[in-house]
């Protein structure tokens, strides 16, 4: 933990997480799937039914917990806007995110060619997050699937986590983890 200096406030650490990659599992569209021009392969779950959280994700962010972190989702979310998931499917699959032990979740609804603040790669959520729970971005970190979570978290400072897939191979991070678990161990040793 830090201290800011201009309040003597303690500044309390953080793991920020992406969504879809990291607590549940991403849907592979094949390669011939393209939304707005762009080739994308691996996306958000567009239904309820196709939502699945990962393999022992509750108990590892019960364990960041318990090693003294803020549990914070960061996570870009426009299929509502694209038109393909509808506002129900998407809060049904928002409740259950809710269910998990996290301290707070910030989403950026808008489209790729939105520009706001807030849509990764930009950092606007990390920052925005920061000055809410007074966190110490330079003891945190960043846990994401994709190279516009680690730009984000790289951007302000984060220590960054990929989970490592096949399709993000060619992505830097400070370290690549298969799952929570691992990211929970290596989050042991700093």
């Amino acid at each position: 933990m830090g201290i800011n200096s201009k309040t003597d406030t303690v500044l309390r650490r953080a793991v920020f997480l992406d969504r879809d990659g990291v607590i549940n599992d991403t849907v592979d569209r094949g390669e011939n799937f393209f939304v707005k021009g762009k080739q994308v392969r691996w996306t958000a779950p567009y239904s309820y039914g196709e939502f699945k959280f990962k393999s022992g994700v509750a108990e590892s962010l019960k364990k960041f917990g318990e090693l003294g972190f803020l549990r914070i989702i960061v996570t870009n979310q426009p299929d509502v806007k694209y038109g393909f998931i509808s506002k129900k499917e998407y809060d049904l699959i928002m409740s259950d995110l809710q269910s998990l032990p996290l301290d707070d979740i910030f989403v950026c609804l808008h489209a790729r060619d939105d520009g706001c603040e807030c849509r990764k790669p930009k950092p606007g959520m990390i920052v925005e997050a920061a000055k809410k729970w007074g966190i110490d971005l330079g003891k945190s970190l960043m846990i994401g699937d994709a190279e516009i979570d680690m730009d984000a978290g790289k951007a302000v400072g984060l220590r960054t986590i990929l989970m490592d897939y096949e399709h993000n191979k060619d992505v830097a991070a400070d370290v690549r983890v298969k799952n929570l678990s691992e990211a929970v161990k290596y989050i042991k040793t700093i």
